[in-house]
């Protein structure tokens, strides 16, 4: 599937230049089929500017860019699960302040290696993100580049002020919770970067997935957890902070007490691994606990809600709760099964590192 990917990307007789459409031609061919979803969005792509009314709501925005060769590598990533990656991403941002995302603007450049099709194709997935969330893409740019793909893309959403929630919220002995497991997306792509290095030294080699769909689903094509944000309106939870894990547990549950000022305390055997990922694990001779602390992009929520939460919130199914908030002269530590205690170190995704 995914080699098959790769063959595709070389330009074939009859798919169109783009530089013969030209950028207009392109909007048009990627904007076509565009139908807006919103009240909220009055004017969407078709004029100099969106134009947005979110009444007494508070606005929300955040923006997210994906690089190749940085952030995605195109042998082994198929186009439309890209396009719906950067769309999903982005929604995660809104999710995790407790917000409902509405529109999206989409910005990408692109390499003459490029066709239409191909642009296509990433805006076929970025289109099925736009329906499975219920957004609007309202607008962006395209540019082309010297040196391959690029996408950016900026959400925005909204919610009452009195919902909104930050990362600077968390207070001593709130519970730490987290949604579905940790680590499986990292180790879709440990699984990914085997079967390519295999792949290059033997081009007659097929890749072998077997046993690892959910693992490779997670890392290609990722879910934002709207469900969670439903549920805390349902069950009338409001927590008090709120992070999505895009660079590592580690990383998130630091930069929470930084926000809030606090210490915390996290329970290696309550952190939540998929089997697959104890299996491939095993299999790497790696370990599992290291993936879901330092691997990243699982676009789980992290949050915290006040102790009185613990019947409703333990209750919930796919949330955990892992640790719980201290002062901050406690220190911020990993309780090990033994009783032990670790400091947290954070060795998540660095996007600047060389």
């Amino acid at each position: 599937m995914y080699v098959q990917e790769k063959e595709n990307m070389t330009k074939k007789e009859g798919n169109r230049d783009i530089e013969q459409l030209g950028e207009f031609g392109l909007i048009r061919l990627l904007t076509r089929n565009i139908k807006l979803k919103h009240a909220s969005s009055e004017m969407g792509v078709g004029d100099d500017a969106a134009v947005l009314d979110m009444k007494n709501r508070k606005t929300i925005v955040t923006s997210d860019i994906l690089t190749e060769g940085i952030h995605f590598d195109l042998i082994y990533t198929p186009l439309k699960h890209l396009g719906y990656k950067a769309v999903v991403v982005n929604l995660s941002d809104i999710y995790a302040m407790n917000a409902i995302p509405s529109q999206i603007l989409v910005s990408i450049s692109i390499s003459s290696k490029f066709t239409a099709e191909m642009v296509e194709e990433i805006y076929a997935g970025i289109h099925l993100a736009c329906k499975i969330y219920h957004v609007d893409l309202v607008g962006g740019d395209t540019s082309s580049s010297m040196t391959g793909l690029t996408i950016s893309i900026t959400a925005l959403g909204s919610a009452p002020a009195e919902k909104i929630t930050y990362r600077s919220g968390a207070k001593k002995d709130d519970l730490i919770c987290v949604t579905g497991d940790l680590g499986s997306s990292f180790m879709g792509l440990q699984l990914l970067e085997r079967e390519k290095k295999i792949f290059e030294k033997s081009r007659n080699m097929q890749p072998d997935f077997s046993g690892y769909d959910y693992l490779l689903e997670r890392q290609l094509k990722p879910e934002a957890r709207s469900d969670i944000i439903q549920l805390f309106s349902d069950q009338q939870i409001r927590p008090t902070s709120m992070i999505d894990i895009s660079d590592g547990l580690s990383s998130e549950i630091l930069h929470i007490c930084e926000a809030s000022n606090t210490g915390c305390k996290i329970y290696l055997d309550k952190i939540p691994l998929a089997a697959e990922t104890k299996k491939l694990s095993e299999e790497l001779n790696m370990e599992a606990i290291t993936a879901s602390l330092n691997g990243g992009e699982d676009y789980e929520l992290l949050f915290t809600v006040p102790l009185t939460e613990y019947e409703k919130i333990s209750s919930v199914k796919g949330v955990s709760v892992i640790g719980h908030i201290t002062d901050k002269k406690d220190g911020r530590y990993l309780v090990m099964p033994d009783g032990s205690l670790t400091g947290i170190m954070a060795l998540g995704w660095n996007s600047l590192s060389g």
